[in-house]
């Protein structure tokens, strides 16, 4: 059966705007293509951060998304490690496999890929899309797996993983403190356990998120409304945090962390920045820290699938709203009024 020539997809018109249209049915355009039936998507920060006029590189027209799970529908003739009828996990980060960044592992920097789904490309908020080297760029679903407990091993749980966890370079009996306790900062707290910190430290502003990071393992929390979080963390240690992981992205998340940092201290930035932060290299040179940036690269991903097949982890918690794609528009509603609605991670189905 031929696919569709058009399907529903959410629609960037420039900063503050977004749609639900009728787009044409993207179509192989390289041999290593394969385009993929979404079944589960959702939405990301990041696109929040698109829609504030964060990412300028996103331009009016492009279909957001970046997560995903689906079926594949057709393949380029160069693909081998897929056929149609597969279900698979769409990686928000495209690999080619071959070039220099590649061979070290650093996907995200892949000279004919990186982060380009809803991005440089159209991307996965939508009915079908194509995904470019498909073979190094899409993961086999384990038969029985839970696909939307899968939507999270897109992004924010390699994210998570990665850049802030691996990044911060977290190992057994740290002092770990999250500053924010959004997705990307939930995958964090989950993932950071499997390295044995002594404490696991999150902070935001909304009490029902702290709550969640509670049950996830948390072993303190701070709400930032109420507490100086500064003030409580130097209080509760003797003289700072071993790792402090920016979860926001703005320049008082940052700051919270550079100031709690104890000498031969990591600072992890995972969150996207839109506008400068204030570096306060006259304090931190001294105290011999580390601050490390990123983008994820994805190369943990077959690793946490497996932690998930196990049900070592378990991200299906995370999820805390459904949506039929038709209600799309909704689902951005109330993910982007995450604290008014207590929302975490949002699924998108389509069936």
């Amino acid at each position: 059966m031929s696919l569709p020539s058009t399907m529903k997809a959410v629609v960037y018109g420039g900063p503050g705007k977004r749609t639900l249209e009728e787009v044409p049915v993207p179509a192989v355009q390289a041999p290593t293509d394969a385009i993929i039936r979404i079944t589960r998507t959702t939405i990301c920060g990041t696109d929040l951060h698109i829609l504030k006029g964060d990412v300028p590189a996103v331009t009016p027209g492009r279909i957001l998304g970046h997560e995903g799970v689906g079926v594949v529908e057709e393949v380029g003739e160069g693909v081998s490690n897929f056929k149609k009828g597969d279900r698979v996990l769409i990686s928000c980060v495209t690999s080619c496999g071959k070039c220099e960044y590649c061979k070290k592992q650093m996907y995200s920097h892949c000279e004919d890929g990186g982060w380009i789904l809803g991005h440089l490309i159209n991307g996965t908020q939508a009915e079908y899309v194509r995904i470019p080297h498909a073979d190094n760029s899409l993961y086999k679903i384990p038969e029985g797996s839970d696909e939307e407990a899968l939507v999270m091993l897109s992004d924010i749980l390699p994210t998570g993983h990665e850049i802030g966890v691996q990044y911060g370079a977290v190992k057994p009996g740290d002092t770990v403190a999250i500053v924010g306790a959004g997705p990307v900062g939930m995958g964090v707290l989950l993932t950071a356990q499997f390295y044995s910190p002594a404490r696991i430290v999150v902070i935001d502003v909304d009490d029902a998120r702290l709550e969640m990071a509670r049950k996830f393992g948390a072993t303190h929390v701070i709400n930032s409304t109420r507490q100086d979080p500064v003030k409580e963390l130097m209080a509760m240690t003797k003289d700072g945090v071993d790792v402090a992981i920016e979860c926001v992205g703005i320049p008082a998340t940052f700051d919270v962390c550079q100031k709690v940092l104890r000498p031969g201290g990591h600072l992890a930035n995972v969150g996207v920045h839109g506008s400068s932060v204030d570096l306060e290299l006259q304090n931190l040179w001294i105290r011999n820290v580390t601050i490390t940036t990123g983008l994820v690269n994805t190369n943990t991903t077959p690793m946490l699938l497996k932690t998930v097949e196990s049900g070592k982890l378990q991200p299906e918690q995370l999820i805390t709203h459904r949506f039929a794609f038709a209600d799309f528009m909704k689902a951005y509603d109330v993910f982007g009024d995450a604290a008014k609605e207590q929302a975490m991670k949002v699924i998108i189905v389509n069936d």
